[in-house]
């Protein structure tokens, strides 16, 4: 039913545009019997929120976006789902917009300069390529959280995990396995990310502390992040002579890709090559052998963000926080647990 309005809701279901009110935002007093007979006239009515229209009538819209590179790839889709969770959880009941960058400096951008940007209450934000100092002149006055790797400016929160700790962990994992050349898959050959250089401290550190050195020759790079692409480089490197008994991986998809190219060459994991990924996606379970894997605490991650952002939104003006949430190892069949010493 085309212009259907809150006050037509509350007369379909005999109750008042306060109560209706409070159904559409999630609040959390209203009784289970009352929410259902709202959201059955609700959903006969075809009522839908208008954003612009709660913006005159409360200054906020109810969405918050959540800006990144790629929603094909598999962490930033699993990222989406517990964050539009958490969201619609919340006091205030958000929906979520999805913005995508495509990963380029033009597309985040157009992220911070979209004529979207003015339709959300707060953004929480993954940029892959601009400096800080430039998300700070370009964000305007919109409430920010930062996630990933990427320095936040000084007035901007930022929530991420320590992936310098979480990279020497995975190494010196591998290591206490008796392995001794650990190579490193996965990072950009054309320039690198903030993720990968992170990545790559915490792999050099856990090499060092292992008593092992850094060998340059290890270090296998990939043109994109995706498994077909790590697949070719580590089939590629292998083909050339490269021998390496153990692998740290700069994200389950180019794990994945890593096994298939070991297992076609007749490479045995993780009797000869121990293999450990990054983000514990759904497939990292299910895959042959199982993926041992860094797993990020995402729903602390998605949590933590948004109180944050409803902070800001609010009115909060301090200069910006940062927030580590925790990581885990996950163990599994790609690199099991290491014998007692």
């Amino acid at each position: 039913m085309a212009g259907v309005r809150l006050q037509d809701v509350a007369a379909h279901a005999g109750v008042s545009m306060k109560t209706v009110s409070n159904v559409v935002h999630a609040h959390p007093n209203v009784s289970v019997a009352m929410r259902e007979r709202v959201q059955r006239a609700i959903d006969e009515l075809g009522y839908r929120p208008n954003a612009l229209g709660r913006r005159l009538a409360t200054g906020r819209t109810g969405l918050i976006a959540l800006a990144f590179a790629d929603v094909r790839l598999a962490y930033f889709s699993e990222l989406a789902s517990l964050v539009s969770a958490a969201a619609a959880s919340t006091g205030a009941g958000y929906r979520l917009l999805l913005e995508e960058t495509s990963g380029t400096i033009e597309g985040e951008r157009a992220v911070l300069s979209s004529s979207e940007a003015g339709l959300v209450d707060g953004m929480l934000f993954q940029p892959s390529m601009m400096t800080s100092t430039e998300v700070a002149q370009r964000r305007g006055d919109i409430p920010m959280v930062l996630l990933g790797e990427g320095a936040a400016p000084i007035g901007v929160d930022h929530v991420m995990i320590d992936n310098v700790a979480a990279a020497n962990r995975a190494t010196r994992h591998i290591s206490a396995l008796g392995r001794t050349r650990i190579a490193f898959v996965g990072h950009e050959e054309a320039g690198q990310s903030a993720t990968s250089t992170q990545r790559l401290i915490g792999y050099q550190q856990g090499l060092e502390e292992s008593g092992l050195n850094v060998d340059m020759s290890l270090l296998i790079p990939t043109r994109a992040i995706a498994p077909a692409e790590a697949a070719r480089a580590v089939g590629a490197a292998l083909d050339r002579g490269l021998r390496f008994d153990g692998l740290v991986c700069r994200d389950d998809l180019a794990a994945i890709g890593a096994l298939r190219a070991l297992q076609e060459r007749g490479i045995r994991i993780p009797d000869d090559v121990a293999v450990v990924g990054w983000d514990d996606i759904s497939f990292a379970a299910v895959t042959f052998p199982s993926l041992t894997t860094i797993a990020p605490d995402m729903p602390a991650l998605a949590k933590v963000a948004l109180e944050m952002l409803e902070e800001r939104i609010a009115g909060y003006t301090g200069l910006g926080r940062h927030r580590l949430v925790d990581f885990d190892l996950v163990i599994r069949e790609s690199a099991p647990a290491a014998p007692p010493a």
